[in-house]
């Protein structure tokens, strides 16, 4: 009697482990996972033509990295999502401690210290914090309306810390997405959009200042007059609007101070780089050579003259675009875009349909973390934008960057997952 219950039990346990994996499966969303596999593989082929004449060192890892950033993303598909609502201070304070880390004993390179040793590779924390601080924001906003300004303050206050310590190493292009992911899922969280707009024009008023007076003041009469129209407290918002404002030039400029010689001329060349073609102004002026080279079909897989003959230095990583202009076209590059489109607009859905405003959020964090980095990589290579170091997901050649981004899909792929998964128990009536 105790066997055949025993074997009942084995059997029972048996088929629903089974029914789990096969609803796990039926309700990934094949799009989202499809689409980044995808873009893993033209990265690395994209990686593979650069360095042909080199090895296939990069490419290889890249694949590798790659292989593995799916397995853990699959498997974090499987947990429930709503686990990280108990663990996401430890979360936090586990971000906040490994980018101390990087300051106290990390690897310097190319004029910046952000990088940690571990069994032979170099991990990058502040690509991996970008993920700490989703989830870190996604459970203290899931229940509470962010029209209330005091969860503003708090929420920009946790999230000053690790962009604090990510800013000091320094590391300017994580530390402007980590701004894109708290300022997207403010607004997510019902935020008024008149306070983001007030949130972010100090730090535009900072640039054009820097760029044109005579622009810097008509920002400012702009800013003043949304104010006006918006807030009830007209005198004292416009008051406080232009202290903000007149202060974020002052701080501006001791940014400045604190910043690389090599981050000033990124910030200052990408308006006109011919001002020093051999110097900072070489990356941007090679990357327009080569995209406009490809034409409207493109060179050719492995054909590419800019590209092959290492005109662009470290094209595997952040410039990885301009190959993809030489080498594929202009509609190598619009296939491109289409590709990262589906994908954000998968994320989009994904976070509409969320059963509760923790995966909602969980969903809109990736999403601005990829988008984001999407825009800032392609612009800087074309130059729309200063060149900060922000690498093209899925598709640039980087470890941490590669990792963190999957961990990304696998979260939302948890929001997914368990969200069909519930509402099939519901209709039930379980």
């Amino acid at each position: 009697m105790n066997y055949k219950s025993s074997s009942l039990f084995s059997l029972s346990y048996l088929t629903k482990s089974a029914v789990r994996n096969l609803l796990f499966w039926k309700h990934v969303d094949w799009i989202l996972l499809l689409l980044t596999i995808g873009l893993i593989g033209f990265g690395a082929l994209t990686i593979y033509s650069i360095e042909l004449a080199d090895g296939l060192e990069h490419s290889f890892q890249h694949l590798s990295i790659g292989f593995l950033g799916v397995f853990l993303a699959i498997a974090i598909a499987r947990y429930n999502y709503r686990y990280l609502l108990k663990l996401h201070w430890f979360t936090y304070a586990l971000t906040n401690i490994s980018l101390l880390a990087v300051m106290l004993a990390g690897v310097s390179a190319k004029g910046a210290q952000r990088w940690i040793p571990i069994a032979g590779f170099n991990v990058q924390p502040s690509e991996f914090a970008k993920i700490g601080v989703i989830i870190t924001l996604a459970a203290l906003l899931h229940n509470r309306d962010a029209k209330d300004i005091s969860t503003v303050v708090r929420t920009l206050a946790i999230t000053a810390v690790p962009w604090g310590l990510v800013f000091f190493q320094p590391d300017l292009g994580t530390s402007l997405v980590f701004g894109a992911i708290v300022l997207t899922m403010l607004y997510w969280a019902n935020t008024n959009p008149v306070w983001i707009l007030l949130l972010i024009s100090p730090l535009i008023s900072a640039v054009v200042y820097q760029l044109s007076l005579p622009l810097w003041l008509i920002w400012i009469l702009l800013i003043i007059a949304v104010v006006y129209l918006t807030q009830r407290f007209k005198v004292v918002a416009i008051l406080s609007t232009l202290v903000i404002n007149f202060g974020a030039v002052e701080i501006g400029k001791l940014f400045w101070r604190v910043l690389k010689d090599y981050q000033k001329d990124r910030l200052i060349l990408f308006l006109n780089p011919e001002q020093d073609p051999l110097g900072g102004g070489y990356h941007l002026i090679q990357s327009r050579i080569a995209i406009g080279s490809g034409g409207f079909w493109g060179k050719g897989i492995h054909q590419g003259t800019q590209t092959q003959l290492n005109f662009i230095p470290e094209q595997h990583t952040d410039f990885i675009f301009s190959a993809i202009g030489e080498e594929w076209g202009f509609v190598g590059c619009l296939v491109l875009l289409a590709v990262f489109w589906v994908l954000c607009w998968r994320l989009i859905g994904i976070a509409n349909q969320a059963t509760d405003n923790f995966g909602s959020l969980l969903a809109i964090g990736v999403l601005s973390m990829i988008a984001f980095q999407v825009i800032i990589n392609i612009s800087m290579t074309v130059g729309l934008a200063p060149i900060t170091g922000i690498p093209l997901p899925f598709m640039s050649y980087g470890r941490s960057s590669l990792l963190s981004s999957l961990l990304g899909i696998g979260l939302v792929e948890s929001v997914t997952n368990n969200r069909e998964t519930r509402r099939i128990l519901f209709k039930k009536g379980k």
